[in-house]
């Protein structure tokens, strides 16, 4: 389905794509408790990075800070069907994989804040969350750098008899990189022997930086590009949770039963700064962020959950819990030290 990110941005076209998809998705059959429990995750993915943006600009978050409001559905559903052992790895906007695979909040907030208590020691940082018994095998700051770890991990877990397979998130402004090409190429020709059990998930949030699709490649039809290495794909609505868990559940069976590699575009928008430094966005109207923000996904869900029946003081109790567990973990930041200054040579070399 091409469709240029012009006509995508233009109005009408945003709702049209999004009918388009809803027709082409699985139903996913989730219950209504299952979608209460995704809108409890959302619900605190989204306070934590208020939270988090709030620090930053009064000026307890040093470094970068890249926030994940608008896109919350992408990683919450595909994270949904993610089995001990399957690994992940994604980019620097890496809050919410870490807080969906169990992560502790105050741990990442004091990650945020550079405190010894952090997920790294505080070392790491907002881009580089790394949790290797949950299964997360990093954020990462090189756009389009983690791509090759990504596709290596999925070929050692095949290779050593596990039929684990590797969730790799990346962004929209990673797939022009060589990296990306270089990795599908090597994924497509392992995966022929059933090699390869990588789950390709772009998050097409329509800018890399503060460029735009259109203007960034030829080719806006970014799920496209994998037919150059033979790797199949499809797209989804990644603002509706629902989609996007029917989507992960179907297509992770069939990567984990197949050792192939699989391609989703996941079709989103973030409604907040690309990092910290981006408070003008000179590159997007005001008109196009609110057009947008009449699909954010926690407002979808929220609207599924009273048509499914579920009270407003359900709902009203699992934000006002997110809350409470946000403000828990910035306290826990706030209170906890600095490191020391000779843990900086720590976990530079492997022991021995």
């Amino acid at each position: 389905m091409a469709i240029a990110v012009r006509e995508v941005l233009n109005g009408p076209a945003v709702a049209g794509l999004f009918r388009d998809l809803a027709e082409r998705a699985e139903v996913s059959g989730a219950d209504t408790g299952r979608l209460l429990g995704l809108f409890r995750q959302m619900a605190l993915i989204r306070r934590f990075e208020e939270a988090a943006y709030r620090a930053s600009r009064e000026g307890k978050i040093g470094g970068y800070l890249h926030l994940y409001i608008g896109e919350e559905a992408v990683a919450t559903g595909f994270l949904a069907a993610h089995r001990p052992g399957d690994k992940v790895i994604t980019a620097y906007r890496d809050h919410a994989h870490a807080l969906l695979l169990g992560c502790d909040p105050g741990e990442v907030m004091a990650e945020l804040y550079g405190r010894a208590t952090g997920l790294v020691k505080g070392k790491g940082g907002s881009m580089h969350l790394f949790d290797v018994r949950r299964d997360l095998m990093g954020g990462h700051g090189i756009v389009g750098g983690h791509i090759p770890l990504g596709v290596g991990m999925a070929y050692a877990l095949r290779y050593r008899g596990s039929d684990a397979i590797v969730q790799l998130y990346f962004g929209d402004g990673a797939i022009n990189n060589g990296a990306f090409h270089e990795a599908a190429n090597l994924a497509a020709l392992w995966g022929e022997r059933g090699l390869n059990p990588t789950l390709f998930i772009l998050e097409n949030n329509r800018y890399g930086m503060g460029t735009s699709v259109e203007r960034a490649t030829a080719m806006t039809d970014l799920a496209a590009k994998f037919d150059a290495y033979g790797i199949e794909h499809e797209k989804v609505d990644g603002m509706d949770v629902e989609a996007v868990l029917a989507c992960a559940e179907r297509v992770t069976r069939r990567v984990r039963e197949t050792g192939r590699p699989y391609a989703v575009e996941a079709l989103t928008y973030r409604t907040v700064p690309h990092g910290a430094g981006d408070l003008l966005q000179r590159y997007r109207s005001k008109d196009e962020v609110a057009r947008w923000q009449d699909h954010d996904p926690l407002g979808q869900l929220e609207r599924r959950l009273l048509d499914l029946g579920v009270a407003p003081v359900e709902l009203q109790a699992a934000n006002d819990e997110a809350a409470a567990k946000v403000e828990q973990a910035v306290r826990f930041a706030e209170d906890s030290p600095e490191p020391p200054l000779d843990e900086v040579y720590t976990d530079v070399y492997a022991a021995g």
